[in-house]
């Protein structure tokens, strides 16, 4: 990467935008922009990813970590990005509408995203731990989430001066559930939930049109 500032955030950039496609498969080339940016407190720009190992659409952000090592971490990561999953299908044209399956859950997860992007920043989010936004939250009152480290940790060059030269990035999977399934993980714990998600072919989506695991 360049030592010029500007120029080593464009090649950390281009970094991200290949290891987030190793991992979700090719990125779509239509971009969701944000009209006010996130950095100067608009909304994110979402990326799409119709093409992966898996069927459905990823939804990804690619704002939480501007330089690598720096930004939203956990347990896993020095500096993630987040990712939603849906079973639907993209259709950019339907993002709008919410009489339609994608534009529906594209709604549910555009607003989510945002909610725990800035949320990131202040508090760590582990996988397997879970969250759930106030009953009285405009939109997304009574959601249950559920976090995952989607793939493999890539180590990166640290650019924030401090610890080892390299750090792990990678993306952290947010997993819309059930109110009861976000009971037994608190209960049991996050990883057996997880696991029973995946056992009935659930994970890591956030589509909730399917019957609770437990």
């Amino acid at each position: 990467m360049s030592d010029e500032p500007e120029d080593f955030a464009d090649a950390w950039y281009e970094e991200k935008s290949a290891i987030m496609q190793q991992v979700l498969g090719p990125e779509h080339n239509m971009v969701m922009h944000s009209v006010i940016p996130y950095a100067v407190g608009g909304g994110l720009d979402l990326f799409y990813y119709p093409n992966g190992m898996i069927p459905g659409t990823a939804i990804a952000t690619k704002e939480l970590s501007e330089l690598p090592g720096e930004g939203s971490k956990n347990s896993v990561f020095s500096c993630y990005e987040l990712v939603m999953f849906t079973r639907q299908e993209l259709s950019l044209d339907n993002v709008g509408n919410k009489e339609t399956p994608f534009g529906k859950v594209h709604s549910s997860i555009n607003g989510i995203l945002n909610v725990i992007a800035p949320y990131s920043v202040e508090a760590t989010l582990n996988p397997g731990e879970t969250c759930e936004f106030p009953a009285d939250m405009e939109k997304l009152g009574g959601k249950c989430l559920i976090f995952d480290a989607y793939g493999k940790a890539q180590k990166v060059e640290n650019a924030c001066g401090m610890g080892p030269a390299k750090v792990p990035f990678g993306l952290l999977a947010v997993i819309e559930i059930f109110p009861e399934e976000m009971e037994y993980a608190r209960e049991a714990g996050g990883g057996h939930l997880l696991e029973k998600l995946k056992a009935a072919g659930h994970y890591p989506y956030s589509d909730l049109d399917r019957e609770a695991v437990v």
